[in-house]
């Protein structure tokens, strides 16, 4: 991910420079660099934080490795940017963001999809209704998505470099001891596979919610705003071997949005908006389809961060509501294990 999803993007965008990258594996490390351009490689990530005049580092590591890693990179860095989700345990998250906040450190997490210019094209129509009521209230919100299987890849790894160096071992969040194996199982399973859907929930309602159900075969969560306004989530209904399904509706009074992204690493690719409005009336029920950019979530989303480096805008979304998803994750699974 570090080099297919981040770095090839920041490396093409104009306003940004790639000074140096930290990397245990050295042979991978000096071929990434040399592919890209990058001046400076270290196997320390703590001696490159300490060296260079950084206005921005990505970190990019399993989440379950922010814990231990995150605490020495905000007392160094300005801003940072890492993977979903922000941690593995609730507790593990409240700690990374009184850290962030006490080093003064702006931690955008890589919520890409909140990126995708389909989902941006999406929520300023979804902000627009509900600020002039044109479309009436906003009244339901459901999310699908087949995944983890289909190919979500989409061969967007395809020249990857490896200089063939082991992983070495790293330091990681213990496993929680407060939830059986099953519960634990299922935890990791949505806060690995389906955050993004929790995160774009609460996205597109403009506020906090709570779980209210969890269906006993995983399938399902169904949810409340802080407003009442209801919404679900369909975890994999049905398996798909190549193809990745993933659709959002936003549903009005007098019309909806409907936003089909693309898989993950898609290139060049944004996703897209159907758009149906039918206010009543002498007024003609319309259903518009805009084209919208060649660009992927993963580019946008590394213009993004590049500007919130700049101070031109804030994290689309910071560490102090990734950590509202892990609550969510955690309401979920407690709901399901009372099935």
């Amino acid at each position: 991910m570090g080099q297919m999803a981040h770095l090839r993007n920041y490396a093409t965008i104009p306003e940004c420079e790639v000074v140096a990258i930290a990397d245990l594996r050295e042979k991978t490390g000096k071929l990434v660099a040399e592919r890209y351009g990058v001046p400076h490689v270290y196997r320390d990530y703590v001696e490159m934080l300490d060296t260079e005049r950084l206005d921005g580092v990505a970190v990019i590591q399993h989440f379950s490795q922010h814990a231990a890693m995150l605490p020495n990179v905000y007392r160094r860095a300005r801003n940072v940017l890492t993977e979903k989700p922000l941690a593995v345990s609730v507790s593990a998250g409240e700690g990374l963001v009184n850290a962030a906040r006490e080093f003064g450190c702006r931690h955008m997490v890589a919520y890409h999809k909140r990126s995708d210019p389909a989902t941006m094209h999406a929520k300023a129509i979804v902000d627009r209704w509900r600020t002039s009521n044109e479309m009436g209230s906003l009244r339901y919100i459901r999310m699908f998505v087949t995944m983890p299987v289909g190919d979500w890849g989409c061969s967007g790894f395809v020249g990857m470099l490896n200089g063939g160096d082991p992983k070495p071992p790293l330091n990681a969040e213990p496993p929680m001891t407060d939830l059986a194996a099953d519960a634990h199982k299922q935890y990791l399973n949505i806060v690995n596979n389906y955050v993004h859907q929790i995160n774009l929930m609460r996205f597109f309602l403009g506020e906090s919610y709570h779980v209210t159900y969890a269906e006993k075969t995983g399938v399902l969560m169904a949810v409340e705003s802080r407003t009442g306004v209801p919404g679900v989530i369909e975890l994999e209904p049905y398996r798909t071997t190549r193809e990745w399904e993933e659709t959002v509706l936003i549903a009005f009074a007098n019309g909806y949005v409907r936003l089909r992204l693309p898989t993950p690493m898609a290139v060049n690719r944004a996703g897209e908006v159907e758009v149906f409005t039918d206010p009543g009336g002498d007024e003609t029920p319309r259903r518009t389809v805009p084209s919208l950019p060649w660009v992927d979530a993963m580019r946008q989303q590394a213009i993004n961060f590049v500007r919130v480096c700049k101070g031109e805008m804030a994290p689309p979304c910071d560490a102090a509501e990734g950590l509202d998803d892990l609550k969510v994750v955690r309401q979920y699974v407690d709901l399901w294990t009372r099935r």
